[in-house]
């Protein structure tokens, strides 16, 4: 991967994330939401979405307003929901932009159905009902009254209710008995909807892990977020789903240096080589989302071999031991990739750090350059 002389990069293939949404839409046989929150999970929000909408990706899903609304200022028209919206929020200007937005609350209706009002529009919602996450969403003794109130403002022509969703909590471990438990509550929530009138809406529980190993979830539309970027929600291959990671992170050595054995390297001095060696200074830390705790664990692919980063991780750099092995300023060094160029895969950063690749992915950044590969969702 040639980083043409930058400091440091993020690559992103719009390829890849084009054909991972092709291959879930595939899988389901049904309409799939592109869940592109968090600037697409780190990869670029409006490219991402533009790729997986090429991809065939029916809509997108995003969890704040702002994020909607810039889709709608870069032009994308495809469906957009909006879920996490808090009292106050500018309801107004999503319904003028043909944003739908989720609604967890009888609260979150009023302001709905009042921002409908003060634009003239209807109001497209989703209700979304608690199954046993306890975050988002209705629990089930709040949910009857919200449909109540749904059912009497779609009637008055205020608000259509497009959606009713949950989401689930165990779902990347597919036999926890919780998921049957969610899916029934799910289906009971459905019922109480259906029969209050809101016959048309749209019922959707799967996220990535759903969307691989549990179609029982599928219903009618899926709602995957970091599968489409290439990375197994279940911690394993993504390959083994016809998926491929879509993010490279790399970067520039900046300055070797022959040491002798013992040597005290980086702040703490948490790392000595056992002989004399070759340190190789790494121009990204954790003001960059390379997390500190990486010091001493997580790997990385350097002069041909994968290697561990000596000592803590610093606020603009870190430190490789490459032993005895040629390495040169401006050589290349990759911290994450596919891992089919011998490089390590955000997975296996994920295990040694005790995270999650979700977690990583969406905090690099910094002082990175982003990058993109590919030709999928741009102008041509």
């Amino acid at each position: 991967m040639s980083n043409g002389g930058a400091r440091a990069e993020v690559v992103v293939d719009l390829d890849a994330i084009a054909a991972n949404t092709a291959a879930l839409r595939e899988r389901v046989g049904r309409p799939l939401m592109a869940v592109v929150k968090a600037d697409g999970y780190g990869h670029g929000m409006l490219p991402a979405a533009r790729a997986a909408l090429a991809g065939g990706a029916d809509a997108l899903g995003v969890a704040v307003i702002d994020e909607a609304l810039g889709l709608r200022e870069a032009g994308i028209t495809a469906p957009v929901l909006a879920w996490l919206n808090a009292p106050g929020e500018d309801f107004a200007a999503a319904l003028r932009a043909g944003v739908d937005v989720s609604v967890s609350a009888e609260w979150g209706l009023a302001e709905v159905v009042a921002a409908a009002r003060e634009t003239g529009s209807t109001a497209r919602v989703h209700l979304t009902a608690d199954t046993g996450l306890s975050r988002e969403g209705a629990t089930p003794g709040d949910w009857p009254a919200l449909v109540a109130a749904a059912a009497r403002a779609q009637t008055d022509g205020e608000v259509e209710v497009a959606g009713l969703w949950s989401h689930l909590a165990y779902a990347d471990a597919p036999a926890h008995p919780t998921i049957a438990a969610q899916i029934r509550a799910f289906e009971e929530a459905v019922a109480i909807a259906r029969a209050a009138g809101l016959t048309d809406a749209r019922r959707h529980l799967a996220n990535s892990a759903a969307t691989i190993a549990l179609p029982e979830t599928w219903f009618d539309m899926v709602r995957p977020g970091v599968a489409l970027y290439g990375l197994d929600p279940l911690g394993g291959d993504p390959a083994g789903y016809g998926l491929r990671p879509a993010m490279s992170v790399c970067a520039r050595v900046v300055l070797t240096k022959r040491v002798p054995a013992g040597v005290g390297v980086s702040y703490g001095h948490t790392y000595h080589p056992e002989r004399e060696t070759t340190l190789a200074l790494v121009p990204v830390g954790y003001g960059d989302g390379v997390p500190r705790a990486a010091g001493n664990r997580a790997p990385v692919l350097a002069a041909g071999a994968q290697r561990p980063i000596a000592g803590r991780v610093c606020m603009d750099q870190f430190v490789l031991d490459v032993g005895d092995d040629a390495i040169a300023p401006g050589d290349e060094v990759v911290l994450w990739g596919p891992g089919d160029g011998g490089e390590p895969t955000a997975q296996q950063w994920a295990d040694a750090v005790d995270t999650i690749h979700y977690e990583l992915v969406t905090r690099i950044g910094g002082r990175f350059r982003r990058r993109y590969v590919g030709s999928a969702g741009t102008a041509r």
